[in-house]
């Protein structure tokens, strides 16, 4: 009997709840390492290794086969390149969320839904007001509307139990629907220079991809080929390259009808390779995003230029705009009845997770680096950002520890 009883399965339930644990700790150690990575750029840029740190991001790195030739800088390739590989996780969690996830039902997606999209329109709405006069600042109009999950839910782990599932379900959920914004944006507003050839060979790698899975193939490898061939076309095409990333994210086949993350249980393709991809992505690649980008030299910064208009507005944005959308969409939605926070979320709790929102760093750093080829403009948005995402996670942990009831273990 005792065998028996040991060999048998798990509820559906508690497997669930063990994935999405594991899956909240990983991003919360990714948090703590993209802290890490950020501080240690800072001391880089601001002491003797200055040249060293410069050195290592303007160092050329060139591929070369037959007539195809990509040459650029390290900081390019850590932008443009491996960039692209966390957009394809960001597009692996869209789809599974969207087809099996927290963003499968429609009761389940309005309330995330509408809170991501105030939480875009506010802080760019803060940025204008304060920009508009001038056409080069405006560039960085997306920056304050982007945040980073792995951040704030590194600042939701160091408040431990007090924290309800809830609340880390409707952050993540609301991260997922703010990142598809922000692709739509790049996608939008932040490619130039067409070339319709390369763009005709995307399509092509493209419809490629959507006949395999048409066709029921499962196997990762030709996707993933298929998905190196569109990253190349979609480089050379003057379209963002990381949106490569988030096609073969799309492409990518997910047969799972129960959505089971799980070691135990049979994967589908998409859930393999996110599983692959989450380690990769929490702890290489965002700590050397975070390390190439945030490297902001303090020597020559005055008084007056973190007060511009350019970094005001990315803080602002980001800390003051971020809540009030977030929140205000929020009441509102409760108010007409067509949604209820989740259990264990009172308005207090909802304006501590508008205020943790306000955590841009990736996302606001990588829009910057697109929107401002001006090194004194894109200065001026790392600071913003850096204030901004600083500031944020201070308010919303200490709003959070004293507004969230203690809560023992099975509590």
């Amino acid at each position: 009997m005792t065998e028996s009883r040991s060999q048998s399965p798990r509820p559906f339930s508690l497997r669930a709840a063990n994935a999405l644990a594991r899956f909240l700790h990983l991003e919360a150690a990714g948090g703590i390492l993209l802290i890490g990575a950020a501080v240690l750029a800072m001391i880089f840029a601001n002491s003797a290794l200055e040249e060293v740190y410069e050195g290592f991001l303007e160092l050329p790195v060139q591929v070369r086969v037959g007539e195809l030739d990509i040459a650029k800088p390290a900081l390019l390739w850590i932008n443009d390149g491996l960039m692209a590989i966390f957009f394809l996780l960001v597009a692996l969690e869209i789809k599974r969320e969207a087809l099996t996830g927290q963003l499968a039902g429609r009761s389940q997606l309005v309330l995330p839904l509408v809170c991501a999209t105030g939480g875009v329109i506010v802080p760019a709405l803060i940025f204008f007001g304060l920009n508009h006069g001038d056409p080069e600042a405006m560039r960085g109009w997306a920056v304050p509307t982007a945040t980073d999950i792995a951040f704030a839910l590194g600042v939701l782990a160091l408040l431990g139990s007090r924290v309800p599932v809830g609340m880390k379900l409707l952050l993540s959920t609301i991260a997922v629907v703010d990142d598809l914004i922000a692709i739509v944006i790049i996608a939008l507003f932040y490619s130039h220079g067409l070339s319709l050839t390369a763009l005709a060979w995307a399509g092509a790698a493209l419809a490629l991809m959507w006949l395999l899975n048409r066709r029921g193939v499962t196997a990762l490898t030709p996707y993933l080929l298929l998905g190196v061939v569109l990253w190349i076309c979609v480089l050379k095409s003057g379209v963002h390259a990381t949106l490569a990333g988030v096609a073969t994210g799309l492409m990518i086949p997910h047969v799972n009808p129960r959505n089971d993350i799980d070691d135990e249980v049979e994967h589908s393709p998409l859930e393999h390779l996110e599983h692959a991809l989450h380690p990769w992505v929490a702890f290489a690649i965002l700590p050397v995003f975070a390390f190439a980008n945030a490297g902001l030299a303090l020597g020559d910064l005055s008084l007056e230029a973190a007060f511009a208009a350019v970094p005001m507005g990315i803080a602002l944005g980001l800390v003051v705009g971020k809540p009030i959308g977030i929140v205000g969409a929020a009441v509102s939605m409760r108010a007409l009845g067509w949604a209820r926070f989740p259990e264990g979320m009172d308005l207090r709790a909802m304006v501590g997770l508008g205020v943790l929102c306000g955590i841009g760093f990736t996302m606001s750093l990588f829009i910057a680096s697109l929107g401002y080829r001006d090194p004194l403009n894109y200065e001026a948005a790392v600071l913003g950002v850096l204030c901004a995402s600083v500031i944020a996670a201070v308010l919303g942990y200490s709003w959070l520890r004293i507004v969230l009831p203690a809560r023992g273990r099975n509590g």
